[in-house]
């Protein structure tokens, strides 16, 4: 007999964080998927890395698209607010709702399928605006729910199960988000949750768009010899370009590199008063300079190496919000004199247009 529901209740002694939540708070419903995929790690580690940060679930907004990544909403955060669209539209809703309601946390979880072949040109505007979100991109390079066909994302060259090559050029996303405009890039494994829990919680303290792209292995279409997004050829191929200890509030807003901390050290200041540290693994590599992570990508991808990591990040982000000088809080919170001022306000405004 298969049991699908957790128990509701909480052995005592489980810790809790400092808003009194404990981990299994942060659960949501049993996994459906297949046993060993990449995509419950990703889950995981976003139900750690919530927890850590002491997110209280009710003020996050979790959406999705279709495919299998857009199921795994269902798997984390149980008492978050959700909604599941439809596909390749994930990033249009949640600007919508990032519009009315700047006061949440919106975390925005899609495919490869969803976001790099029907999706694009959403995924595109949502990174050069600047929405302030969490954009995750669960990457296994096939469509898992159509058997395995190959996804815009397959390297080309790669091998399918059944044996057929990849012709086509790869899209990155990741390099994608880099031109696009966005002002936090990361690529992590589901198979290193020490890498990737870091990233989550750095992307959910960034003051702007955050965008992670996840290699996560498909253990039913895409886990053999000559996929390109297999457990063993990623760990045999993945190229940390650092690593990130921890994030605390700043003391100053400076980046500091070096004094008195190891030269391995980067310290970029975040809007919200926070402050990223990084340790090099590539002594050369300056997270900060967006030309410069663009070349190493494309180094590191020419050699067949996978460059993870934390590879973007701009100390001065700003939110869609502050771009647009919208009025501060939420603006599903106003009344109808703020949202219809009247025909004289109206006329001031087209005054100012002609």
């Amino acid at each position: 007999m298969t049991y699908l529901a957790k128990p509701k209740l909480h052995h005592p002694s489980l810790t809790k964080n400092a808003v009194g939540y404990t981990r299994r708070d942060y659960e949501g419903k049993v996994s459906t998927l297949c046993a060993g995929c990449g995509h419950d790690s990703i889950s995981s580690a976003i139900v750690q890395a919530c927890w850590q940060l002491d997110v209280e679930p009710h003020r996050v907004a979790k959406l999705s698209g279709i495919g299998c990544s857009s199921k795994t909403p269902d798997y984390f955060l149980g008492a978050s607010h959700g909604f599941n669209t439809v596909h390749g539209r994930m990033p249009s809703v949640l600007t919508g709702a990032y519009l009315a309601n700047r006061e949440l946390l919106y975390l925005g979880v899609s495919g490869d399928g969803d976001s790099a072949s029907i999706g694009l040109g959403q995924f595109a505007h949502a990174m050069r605006r600047g929405v302030r979100m969490v954009y995750v991109v669960e990457n296994n390079g096939v469509y898992g729910l159509t058997k395995g066909q190959f996804s815009a994302t397959a390297d080309k060259g790669s091998v399918a199960k059944k044996g057929a090559t990849n012709a086509d050029t790869a899209i990155d996303l990741a390099a994608l988000a880099l031109q696009l405009g966005a002002s936090f890039v990361a690529r992590g494994f589901s198979g290193d949750k020490a890498q990737l829990v870091p990233l989550i919680e750095a992307a959910i303290r960034h003051g702007g768009a955050a965008f992670i792209d996840v290699i996560s292995p498909c253990v039913a279409f895409n886990n053999h010899a000559g996929s390109t997004r297999s457990y063993d050829h990623v760990r045999a191929h993945n190229e940390a370009l650092n690593r990130i200890d921890f994030i605390d509030l700043a003391p100053e807003q400076v980046v500091e590199q070096g004094g008195e901390h190891s030269p391995d050290l980067i310290d970029v200041p975040q809007a919200d008063g926070t402050t990223l540290r990084l340790r090099r693994t590539a002594a050369d590599y300056d997270p900060t300079d967006r030309l410069a992570a663009m070349h190493a990508m494309q180094l590191r991808a020419a050699s067949g190496e996978i460059a993870t990591g934390l590879l973007y990040v701009d100390p001065a982000a700003r939110d869609w919000h502050a771009a647009q000088r919208t009025v501060g809080g939420a603006l599903n919170a106003l009344g109808e004199q703020a949202l219809c001022p009247g025909a004289a306000a109206l006329e001031r405004i087209n005054a100012g247009l002609r």
